[in-house]
């Protein structure tokens, strides 16, 4: 794909996480009121789900401008820009698209009512629900086979991935120190001490997604690769 063609993937992928967020914002408003009553304090923002959302339109936007300077010749910008745009891929677009991909749809196959309960039909069509939870990893993977890019390292790429997992983990405990309810229904069922290894047990598979894309992307790209230069060669 060339640098023009990189560049419009990252401003669709910017405009569609953008207009998911604002959808789902809009959405949450219309209907705090139904049967549900997931969405009553914290409304949208308590799910990692839509985190997770606002933090791929964050992301696409750093991209889509680190293209525009490769665009504009802006080489030396560009090349600043490069290392900050693959800690957040490393660190935190990849293993959490993987992540909410991978765990919403094994709890959800288990059983629905413990991760996105039934009553929420009412308030997400199916459409979004996909978009949510199915889309975000294959466009994950559409941007680190398009765009070339190195791993940051790992104390960076860890140390933002900890930092991210650390502070949901407050904010759930949080929520459920404030209302007596916990986010998501599966914790209804488990012992607190069922709870904490959940907790440890999610924080060892998102090691386990961040080595897997660190791994993917030397596989696709390698381990030494000049950035810009492969930048200038999708130019010509």
């Amino acid at each position: 794909m060339k640098t023009s063609g990189i560049f419009f993937f990252h401003g669709l992928g910017l405009a569609w996480y953008a207009y998911l967020v604002y959808a789902i914002s809009l959405i949450t408003k219309k209907n705090v009121e139904k049967p549900s009553d997931v969405l009553a304090y914290g409304g949208q923002w308590k799910f990692l789900t839509v985190l997770n959302l606002a933090f791929q339109a964050v992301f696409y936007g750093v991209s889509m401008l680190t293209d525009a300077f490769v665009l504009m010749k802006k080489h030396r910008i560009a090349k600043s820009m490069f290392s900050f745009r693959d800690l957040l891929f490393g660190g935190l677009a990849f293993p959490l698209s993987m992540f909410v991909f991978t765990s919403f749809w094994m709890l959800y196959s288990y059983d629905r009512e413990l991760v996105y309960p039934k009553s929420l039909d009412l308030v997400f069509p199916v459409w979004m629900n996909h978009a949510m939870h199915t889309a975000i990893f294959p466009l994950t993977m559409l941007d680190l086979f398009s765009t070339p890019r190195r791993y940051p390292s790992k104390g960076k790429g860890l140390s933002l991935l900890g930092i991210g997992g650390f502070s949901y983990l407050c904010w759930v405990l949080w929520i459920y120190s404030v209302t007596g309810k916990w986010v998501y229904p599966v914790f209804e069922v488990l012992s607190p001490l069922a709870i904490a290894g959940f907790f440890l047990g999610s924080f060892i598979i998102l090691l386990i997604m961040y080595n897997t894309g660190e791994f993917f992307c030397r596989m696709i790209w390698g381990d030494s690769i000049v950035i810009l230069d492969i930048y200038k060669k999708k130019s010509k």
